[in-house]
């Protein structure tokens, strides 16, 4: 009989339905008997039919079944409501090796809202975990849509008649396809949740006052003077006008049905006033007041009951604590904010964490010009998150730029795989606030102290994705000025077109700064240049046209430069030598961007006090304008990376089928049935050889006399290397011992060595002898498990001196092809492994290769806490791990498929 394993807290989830609704998934507990009967008994007789394929129910049985787990060869989910009551249940009982019977049911009325599937898929996943790798069932020929459900989920479905059965069997690893189909119905269901937030047919304010003064005044005055496309009912139980419009004292007594409600209430009367919005049927809540999880242990706790009368009711909630939200659109016209100023309508939408935050932005925006599609301000991120709002606007065909202010990740991994897939069509600008190394996190390893500060996983997070991350808010408008108007480019080369000689070289070196090219023109790029302007203007890169030039001289400059293959954008500085021209410049300006043959970026700097001139915002071309070269050159760097990254192909992610996953977790449980540690150099040896990882020839002896032995064994040059708990610098500790030679003389020197580690302040345990490796690039590849982010994979120089040079790229995994080459190639000690000075290269794809199994290995035990491989010695042919160092302890694996944690 298998032993019942803990409790997989970790695989509790919030779902998204197809509907926008949501439920709770968690696995089942043996005292959820009454609860599973009880929904049992609930089932209409077809629905108990699919249960376990048969029309005959012993439900009491069925009961048992579905609680007797083990969560290891039986497993089982509930799907519960807010109040706790089970409306849907999935079960498997192991019936060979890697095989398992399985069943599910769903209530009847959940039915058809994706339920069944979400259960499916996290059934499978943990299975999967589990070691089954096939799910069986018999089914009635009458329960055909139970196979439907199955195929439909994107399992690969094998079905085979016999006499009055359908046998069905599906492996539990979803093929490309089904993942697809996951990813499609969490976009279908975030689509329809943000639908009667940002597309409501009727608002309510519950707190509307007479008093303009107040939040709650001013919130329902802005829907209404903004023109909100449908009824606004102001909810005031002490007012029967609010602001020449007729009240209603409750949610129930409001005309018509309510799809949205903005709440602005104080806190302690938001509990009640959202069951009575479930009661009415209210489907999306805004709650703007404050004083939940933002305030200490006390608002916790009423925003967690908050939470569950949503989750109960099937409401969705944005807030609490923030500012609202508003829709430009014309046929929307919401505006349920508290905000003084009304953005104008664009392409441009925008989520942020912080309230006051959002104030500003709509004030910076209107001073641009920047057009706004719509505005959320998520505040507490109870229930709906960034992740959310990331597919609304991906569907929304009124926005073609997200532009994100980020405090926190409720689910970084979902938001990578978002992220990643709507950033190839809409590009996604963030500030993500915590640069500091505040956050730094204790390690014990050479990873770790080149990944303390908390930071850098946010890098490699928006890195892979194509997020474009900007250190202030200023930038953060910089570049959305650019994307919003001009397509990214498509290379690092610059043009740059001046009046001033002195701007053009400062705009220059801030591109070459920031990482762009200003590339030499063509010769017969020059040769036209020089046909109409002034013989004293300089005809190279700047293009200096002397302060004499025309609007005509820019207009045809610009359209010079442009048609240079070399040239990828073009920044355009002008200041006035005379007043009068800046009209004329800027529009020859946006007219020349509007003639250009080669779809690239023109962006203009008008260093002019009477600021930017209204002839570059007009309809049609819109030409970014920026205050100083400096400014336009870093807006350029940003679009130009996130050029680079859609330039970049998806790569691939490799599968590496020969490695022995079972083996590994095997070596791993039976380092955890201990505590938490440290593996053995046996355990490393073995892990590293399930992966199919390099390790060099080694022996581990238990005494100074064995590592003699084992020196003979190995023959040739050795090291030694101790072995002592805490030990991570070893030779500050005198640790190692390099080249030699003979049983003598390795056992007189770990005799040494015991000493001279006992007086470090060690005690070795044992001795490890190795065959010395040939001279090569010394690297470092290793590991963190962040506990948001997952598996963080390092790669940098190595040796003594790694936390000294500091030179690693960091990404997350899983990692893609793409991503390890990537890696290696930024490093600013790349030319080492490339021939530096006339050395030979080193085998760049063999430590690829490294890094793409360690990356595998990293993904597939959430168990691993640190891992460091200081040194990877790479040779002319191959690569080899030196040194290895693994801390496994119990760790939570990620978020489960298609399951959309609370943030």
């Amino acid at each position: 009989m298998a032993v019942t394993q803990t409790y997989p807290g970790h695989r509790e989830a919030d779902v998204v339905l197809r509907d926008g609704s949501t439920v709770h998934l968690r696995p089942v507990k043996s005292g959820d008997y009454d609860a599973v009967l009880a929904f049992l008994e609930r089932l209409s007789p077809d629905s108990l039919a699919l249960r376990f394929f048969s029309g005959a129910a012993n439900l009491e049985g069925a009961a048992r079944w579905g609680v007797d787990v083990d969560y290891r060869d039986s497993y089982g989910l509930v799907a519960t409501t807010g109040g706790g009551a089970i409306v849907g249940d999935a079960a498997y009982r192991r019936s060979g090796d890697d095989r398992a019977e399985v069943a599910f049911a769903v209530a009847d009325s959940l039915q058809g809202r994706g339920l069944g599937t979400l259960l499916l898929g996290q059934l499978a996943e943990a299975a999967e975990q589990n070691g089954v790798g096939v799910f069986e069932a018999q089914v009635l020929p009458a329960n055909h849509r139970m196979v439907e459900v199955f195929r439909t989920s994107g399992f690969q479905v094998r079905t085979r008649a016999t006499p009055g059965l359908i046998s069905v069997e599906f492996a539990t690893s979803l093929s490309s396809e089904g993942f697809e189909r996951f990813a499609e119905r969490e976009r279908s269901a975030s689509v329809a949740a943000l639908k009667s937030f940002l597309e409501p047919r009727s608002v309510a304010v519950i707190g509307a006052s007479r008093s303009r003064e107040s939040i709650g005044g001013v919130t329902f005055h802005n829907l209404v003077a903004r023109g909100f496309n449908g009824p606004v009912y102001p909810i005031n139980p002490n007012a029967q006008v609010v602001q020449s419009v007729a009240a209603y004292p409750s949610i129930e007594a409001a005309p018509g049905p309510v799809d949205l409600a903005v709440i602005t209430v104080p806190s302690p009367a938001v509990a009640a006033v959202a069951r009575r919005c479930a009661a009415a049927g209210v489907k999306a809540l805004v709650v703007i007041s404050a004083g939940f999880a933002e305030t200490g242990a006390e608002g916790t706790e009423r925003q967690h009951e908050l939470l569950g009368i949503c989750r109960e009711s099937g409401m969705r909630l944005i807030g609490p604590n923030c500012m609202g939200i508003l829709n430009t659109a014309p046929d929307v016209s919401l505006d349920a904010t508290f905000a003084p100023a009304y953005p104008p309508h664009g392409g441009v939408a925008f989520s942020s964490q912080s309230g006051a935050l959002g104030l500003a932005v709509i004030d910076y925006a209107n001073e641009l010009g920047l057009g706004i599609s719509s505005f959320v301000s998520v505040g507490n991120k109870a229930d709906i998150s960034a992740n959310d709002l990331i597919q609304y606007w991906e569907a929304d065909a009124s926005t073609n730029l997200i532009l994100l202010y980020v405090e926190s990740f409720g689910n970084p991994r979902s938001f990578s795989r978002i992220a990643r897939r709507v950033g190839l069509r809409k590009p996604i600008v963030a500030v993500k606030s915590g640069r500091s190394a505040a956050g730094a996190r204790a390690t014990s390893s050479h990873t770790g102290a080149l990944l303390a500060a908390s930071d850098v996983t946010v890098d490699a997070l928006f890195r892979q994705t194509g997020v474009i991350r900007t250190d202030t808010l200023e930038q953060m408008f910089d570049v959305a000025a650019l994307l919003a108007n001009q397509p990214p480019p498509k290379g690092p080369g610059v043009a740059i077109v001046t009046n001033a000689g002195g701007l053009g070289i400062l705009c220059a070196d801030a591109c070459e700064a920031a990482g762009l090219v200003v590339v030499p023109l063509a010769e017969t790029t020059k040769a036209e240049l020089a046909g109409f302007l002034p013989a004293e203007a300089s005809t190279a890169n700047p293009v200096d046209m002397i302060a004499s030039a025309t609007g005509e001289h820019y207009r045809r400059a610009i359209n010079a430069v442009a048609a240079d293959e070399r040239v990828d954008a073009v920044i355009v500085i002008f200041i006035p030598p005379l007043e009068t021209l800046s009209a004329e410049v800027a529009a020859a300006i946006r007219t020349a961007a509007g003639e250009l043959d080669r779809k690239l970026p023109v962006l203009s700097v008008f260093m002019s006090a009477r600021g930017v001139p209204a002839e570059l915002r007009g309809p049609g071309v819109r030409v970014p304008s920026f205050s100083f070269p400096e400014d336009a050159a870093q807006a350029l760097a940003k679009a130009a990376a996130y050029g680079a990254w859609l330039a970049t192909p998806p790569g691939a992610v490799p599968a590496f089928p020969e490695c022995r996953r079972d083996e590994g977790a095997a070596i791993i449980a039976g380092a955890l049935a201990d505590e938490p540690r440290w593996l053995s150099p046996d355990e490393v040896a073995g892990l590293l050889d399930c992966y199919g990882l390099p390790l060099v020839e080694s022996r581990v002896a238990a005494s100074a006399g064995d590592a003699g032995r084992a020196a003979e064994d190995i023959g040739g040059p050795v090291a030694l290397k101790a072995v002592a708990p805490g030990l991570v610098h070893k030779i500050e500790a005198g640790a190692v011992r390099l080249n030699l030679s003979g049983g003598a003389e390795v056992r007189d020197a770990a005799a040494a060595m015991s000493v001279d580690v006992g007086r470090a302040g060690h005690e070795v345990d044992s001795f490890l002898v190795q065959r010395m490796v040939p001279a090569g690039v010394e690297m470092l590849v290793g590991v963190v498990h962040d506990p948001s982010f997952g598996p963080v994979v390092a790669c940098g120089a190595g040796g003594t001196a790694v936390e000294l040079l500091k030179d690693v790229q960091v990404r997350l995994t899983p990692l893609s092809d793409i991503d390890a080459a990537t890696m290696v190639r930024s490093l600013a000690t790349y030319p080492l492994l490339d021939g530096y000075r006339g050395a030979p290269p080193a085998d760049v794809a063999a430590l690829e290769d490294v890094l793409l199994r360690i990356g595998a290995l990293a993904e597939a035990h959430s168990e691993i806490a640190e891992m460091d491989c200081n040194p990877v010695i790479v040779l002319a042919e191959g690569a080899v791990i030196v040194d290895a160092r693994i801390r496994v302890e119990p760790a939570a694996p990620s978020a489960p498929i298609a399951a959309r944690r609370t943030p």
